[in-house]
């Protein structure tokens, strides 16, 4: 059984975000029930006063396009739900020599 995450993906001026809504969650059953627990409610840490919101369903795994109007600004975010499939804890992540994964690559 995985650990499932509901998730909150945007762009905040030039930097691209993402929030995690709720971790460690036991099942794809359990996030997408949160997920969809927050689809009216979510605010992004950046502080918006809603004055409207919008709430769109893609087509396939469910993937939500939130819109939000605030005072001075539109937001949109994307809401999902993702399986953790390997974690730092997972001692096959962590190489034959236990090096640290999240090293510049060589030539970057």
């Amino acid at each position: 059984m995985g650990q499932w995450v509901v998730m909150a993906q945007y762009s905040y001026g030039e930097t691209y975000r993402t929030e995690f809504i709720r971790r460690g969650l036991q099942s794809e059953e359990l996030a997408l029930a949160e997920l969809r627990g927050v689809l009216s409610t979510y605010l992004p840490s950046k502080g918006i006063v809603e004055q409207w919101r919008q709430v769109y369903r893609y087509p396939g795994p469910e993937t939500y396009l939130v819109v939000i109007k605030g005072m001075v600004t539109k937001w949109e975010c994307t809401l999902r739900v993702a399986e953790m499939v390997v974690g730092s804890a997972d001692a096959s992540a962590a190489g034959a020599a236990g090096e640290p994964q999240d090293r510049i690559p060589p030539g970057h």
